[in-house]
């Protein structure tokens, strides 16, 4: 059996200039990086302006498990899927970090027969939009030290610093550190940290961005620190923004790449959905739904999280309205969600199925409360049993939910045929009718009581006195009525990991609020979810290697 970056470099790639062509794109609309892989212009945007609009669907998922659920090889072959049956679709996802790439969870370019290429270029350093968003990151960070260092006309309370370095890379050593040290000419000594890029404020605001005006404009508005007499500074104040603009202005505009089977695919921008907001960009996002009559998207891990916050927070702020929602399932993970051990998964278990299938169920039903129908797609293992197949058409079919057994990883495109065709006939009856799932107009803890009740499936919410504090702050602000981003553990809907299925009879604990008030939101954080992920016992990256010509291997 051939593993993922095997069957990558055997693709048949198309040169990007034909996968633009085909899309109707001129060879003045492309920025070329190398023969596979382009830049979109900024004059594209408005060459589609008065073009009509596609379908667009969400992909999502149960909660994740160690086992995998294949989220993103859905979302490919989906679209290649789309293509066998005569449909023309784009894809649009987010970009790879280098910290699952080099870490435990791998990288996001799909699997199996199911992959977007150039593989290792996306999943490496791709077109350089996360080396230019840590950079603008890290120069906000360079010029507020500066600033304090060179006489801090400001009056910048150092005990008081909002913001912190970032880099695109799981390195816990960084968690907490301390910068300035070695004499004067060094700077100002300080308590710092960093956190990962994809789960910098720098990427939600690239990711929300409409233009590069609203991408100064929201740069301008990153709250990086309080004065000795509490005044919040933004960036503005330090005069940053043009500068952090200058980095990123390549940076926006989205890639264009391409499946296996040669389907088109514009991948842009890549936070985290467990400490972000988990979703592409919404540039990326539009232009897909203008080059195509239907636009797959994702959003990162589980429904509670990728799909709560694309509804609540990217929909709401780019004005989208989705057609329908895969979701995405394994039977080895519902009966892992059953109490099922990793190294049993394999065996035919309809009991373990039947208890884990109460976590597919909450988020077949957080999904309809948005508005948006829904479709179950089995992401099918050879391992998985004619019972245990039964067992699922029989839930769905009570849920009045469609299901496709989708064979994508194993047979590419083909493979979906099933699941594309169910999920057209479900747009076509046009029941979609999306709607918000909060009013963010409400105050802060109103809203985190709505998605811990309505998604969570909480009994409430209890605030530490430092969110407490934060919250009372940010209010005052002015920041109260914006959206709400939780950063929360993917594995659970609680926020204990190892609480699984259907958590009853528990409460969210925000431990702290954050403001972005440059991405327009606030991040509650909760349980012990951390910003800068650390390597597992045997990092991934061991694994990886480069032969004398350039060959890599390893890489999945």
């Amino acid at each position: 059996m051939l593993s993922d970056i095997e069957i990558a470099q055997q693709a048949k790639m198309l040169k990007i200039g034909t996968i633009a062509a085909n899309l109707g794109i001129s060879e003045d609309d492309i920025e070329p990086y190398g023969h596979y892989k382009a830049k979109l212009s900024e004059a594209l945007f408005s060459k589609t302006a008065n073009d009509p609009d596609g379908k667009l669907i969400l992909v999502t998922a149960i909660n994740p498990t160690p086992a995998g659920e294949g989220k993103t090889t859905i979302s490919v072959g989906l679209a290649e899927s789309m293509a066998k049956i005569g449909k023309n679709a784009v894809l649009a996802l987010r970009e790879p970090s280098l910290g699952p790439v080099f870490g435990i969870k791998g990288g996001a370019a799909g699997g199996g027969y199911a992959q977007v290429v150039p593989m290792e270029d996306i999943n490496l350093h791709f077109t350089g939009d996360m080396h230019a968003i840590t950079a603008a990151n890290n120069l906000l960070c360079a010029l507020l030290d500066n600033h304090m260092q060179q006489g801090n006309a400001l009056g910048i309370d150092q005990r008081r610093i909002m913001i912190d370095r970032c880099l695109d890379m799981n390195d816990r050593a960084l968690r907490n550190v301390v910068i300035g040290m070695g004499g004067k000419v060094n700077g100002i000594p300080r308590q710092d940290s960093f956190r990962i890029t994809v789960a910098s404020e720098v990427m939600a605001i690239l990711c929300l961005a409409s233009d590069l005006t609203d991408l100064k404009e929201r740069l301008g508005r990153i709250l990086v620190a309080y004065t000795y007499d509490g005044t919040p500074v933004y960036a503005r104040d330090l005069g940053a923004h043009g500068a952090m603009t200058a980095l990123l202005k390549d940076a926006l505009k989205p890639n264009l790449v391409q499946t296996l089977e040669n389907t088109p695919a514009i991948m842009h921008g890549g936070p985290f959905a467990n400490i972000a907001h988990g979703c592409n960009s919404v540039r990326a996002t539009k232009l897909a739904l203008k080059l195509g009559d239907y636009c797959i998207t994702e959003a990162g891990f589980g429904a509670d999280l990728g799909a709560e916050k694309f509804f609540d927070i990217k929909c709401r702020f780019a004005g989208l309205k989705p057609s329908c929602a895969v979701l995405v399932a394994t039977i080895r993970a519902l009966k892992y969600n059953g109490g099922v051990p990793k190294t049993e998964l394999t065996t035919e278990n309809v009991d373990a199925l039947k208890k884990g299938i109460v976590n597919l169920k909450t988020h077949i039903e957080n999904i309809r409360k948005f508005g948006v129908p829904v479709v179950v797609a089995i992401n099918r293992f050879h391992t998985d049993s004619d019972a245990e197949i039964a067992y699922i058409k029989e839930f769905c079919a009570g849920m009045g939910v469609e299901v496709s057994l989708a064979e994508i990883f194993a047979k590419g495109g083909e493979g979906g045929t099933d699941l594309a065709q169910k999920v057209c006939a479900v747009i076509e009856k046009g029941e979609a009718d999306f709607k918000p799932l909060y009013d963010e107009k409400l105050s802060i803890k109103e809203k985190l009581n709505i998605i811990a009740k309505e998604i969570y499936r909480a009994d409430g919410v209890n605030f530490t006195g430092q969110a407490e504090k934060a919250i009372k702050e940010i209010e005052s602000l002015g920041f109260g009525d914006i959206p709400v981003c939780v950063a929360k553990t993917q594995y659970s809907l609680s926020d204990d990991p190892t609480k699984l299925g259907k958590p009853e009879n528990f409460v969210i604990t925000v431990r702290d609020v954050k403001l972005s008030a440059g991405a327009g939101f606030v991040v509650a954080l909760t349980g012990d979810i951390m910003v800068m992920p650390g390597l597992p016992k045997a990092p991934a990256a061991l694994k990886i290697d480069c032969d004398n010509n350039g060959n890599i291997s390893g890489l999945f």
